[in-house]
């Protein structure tokens, strides 16, 4: 699948860069050939990127024309007074965050250094070969849409991840030896997760006008419950000894994987955490200092639980809010 997209962009680059010459050829403007290269440098990844790269270069081509303008008049076309525009330009665009500008339109600029004017002709022609460059860069780009499945994909194979976690927890918090319990699980999440982010940025970034941010505070949300998941297994692995406790705790670990899916509000399972911790303060205070210490480290699992349970409960009723 990667290979197959990157020959489709190298097509649609090579295609929309051939299409930019030959209509500037066909319109008899002088440098044809930099409107292709106007086109390969106007494609972005997504829409949005696509968009606002045009619009930046569109201001900037527009004050190097006054940079230029002013460098010529000033000291004739000469190496100076082309070196002189570069700075200033230069300067400009770093300062607005058009930095992506200062090769393309410098090199429209190069024409008038050529040809020695910035008449009327000359002005109209590279003025042309922008335009036909950026739309044609626009134009090729039109096609990217949201990709709702992929993402939809993606987020359950995250949730698969998380999923997984929590079951391992569930069946390592019980043993008495817990060498072989390895963060290997989180690695793969963190995968998971990248691919997921990647993809609902990139969905946010084609849909110019829909300005729905569910996917990517769906993901900043998971994100949040992986850093507390990783908190809660390092705490697992820092029992020494097990508590009676430990198997309500394991139970609660087990109902929450089961109910884990994207539209659980967590609110009975916060009910039930609730009514474990209510439990556990009814009960005989510990007798030893191990066992003191060992439920001290699982009362802070429980309470990482809840934080786990309440972030998703706090997305689930700003969404619905």
């Amino acid at each position: 699948m990667k290979w197959k997209g990157r020959i489709l962009t190298s097509l649609k680059i090579a295609g929309a860069s051939a299409a930019s010459i030959a209509i500037a050829g066909e319109l008899g403007l002088s440098y044809s050939a930099s409107a292709g290269i106007i086109t390969v440098l106007s494609i972005g990844n997504t829409k949005r990127e696509t968009f606002r790269s045009a619009a930046n270069r569109g201001l900037a081509f527009l004050c190097a024309l006054a940079l230029g303008a002013a460098c010529f008049g000033a000291a004739g076309y000469t190496l100076w007074a082309f070196a002189a525009y570069l700075f200033m330009f230069a300067m400009l665009c770093l300062c607005m965050g058009w930095r992506e500008a200062i090769a393309m339109d410098s090199v429209l600029i190069t024409h008038f250094l050529t040809e020695r004017s910035m008449g009327p002709q000359m002005l109209v022609n590279e003025m042309l070969l922008f335009l036909i460059g950026t739309g044609m860069g626009i134009l090729v780009n039109l096609h990217l849409h949201k990709k709702d499945a992929e993402f939809a994909r993606l987020a359950e194979e995250a949730d698969g991840q998380i999923k997984g976690i929590l079951r391992r927890m569930s069946q390592w918090l019980l043993k008495e030896d817990r060498s072989e319990y390895g963060p290997e699980c989180f690695e793969r999440l963190e995968q998971a997760l990248t691919a997921a982010k990647l993809c609902a940025a990139e969905n946010y970034n084609n849909a110019i006008f829909d300005r729905n941010t569910y996917e990517l505070d769906y993901m900043k949300m998971r994100e949040r419950q992986s850093v507390i998941l990783r908190e809660i297994y390092q705490n697992i692995k820092s029992i020494e000894r097990l508590p009676e406790q430990a198997k309500q705790a394991a139970a609660l670990l087990g109902r929450i994987e089961q109910d884990y899916h994207r539209d659980n509000t967590s609110a009975g399972l916060l009910g039930e955490l609730d009514a474990l911790l209510g439990k556990m303060k009814e009960q005989k205070l510990p007798e030893s200092r191990e066992e003191f210490e060992a439920r001290a480290i699982l009362f802070y699992i429980l309470m990482q639980i809840g934080n786990l349970l309440e972030v998703k409960r706090d997305f689930m009723e700003e969404r619905l809010s």
